[in-house]
């Protein structure tokens, strides 16, 4: 049971963390070139853009994923008491 609980707290840190480099990487593309020290897309925002959509729906799986632990839990302590 708390395993759960513990599964569902880094899942919710996991997606707040994703929706905020997602938002990050639409307030400003060049984090990633600051950050690395590279450009791989040579300045057309490509790879940014990537990374954003990629960000957003990891951000929102995560978010789905704990929703469904919490529900999991839920149903399991009104089976156990």
């Amino acid at each position: 049971m708390r395993t759960a609980r513990i599964r569902y707290w880094i899942e919710v840190a996991l997606a707040v963390v994703a929706a905020g480099f997602a938002a990050l990487t639409l307030i400003t593309r060049e984090w990633i070139e600051l950050l690395l020290g590279v450009d791989p897309d040579k300045g057309n925002g490509a790879l940014e853009w990537a990374i954003v959509i990629a960000l957003f729906v990891a951000s929102a799986a995560l978010a789905l994923i704990a929703r469904w632990e919490q529900k999991a839990s839920h149903r399991h302590n009104r089976l156990t008491t």
